[in-house]
């Protein structure tokens, strides 16, 4: 019985790999967030919009499923100082809306973490905006 030498088995993996489909996925950096509004009025009735793009093809992103948001008045240097906020309905693709208590003026700090549909990699982003008298 003949055995075939290491690197001629390691050629013929390398190449069936090769040959099965490949998925191409995008990563958390392909999408983008953005505030519609950077200022903000303070109150118990602030509502944040939230633009969520695709950088590769800039087209809004809906139907992405937040599973986790925080705001804080970090950029204040008061991380601990936090409110709640509540999802709002959105008519629009790619917009999402929340009701906040920004119970003080000056900056806050919104993180968002979602699930993009057909994505395995968590999104996540980071704003700032000022709440204004």
């Amino acid at each position: 019985m003949k055995t075939i030498p290491h690197t001629m088995r390691l050629l013929t993996a390398v190449l069936f790999v090769s040959l099965l489909p490949h998925t191409v996925s995008a990563g958390s950096a392909d999408y983008e967030f953005h505030l519609a509004e950077t200022s903000v009025a303070q109150g118990p009735e602030a509502v944040l919009t939230v633009l969520l793009k695709d950088k590769r093809t800039g087209k809004p992103v809906s139907d992405a499923v937040i599973f986790a948001t925080r705001l804080d008045m970090a950029p204040e240097g008061m991380e601990a100082m936090t409110t709640t906020l509540d999802p709002l309905p959105s008519k629009e693709p790619g917009v999402y809306r929340f009701k906040a208590n920004l119970s003080m003026e000056g900056g806050w700090r919104f993180r968002l973490a979602l699930k993009v549909q057909g994505e395995p990699e968590t999104v996540q982003g980071e704003l700032v905006l000022q709440a204004k008298p």
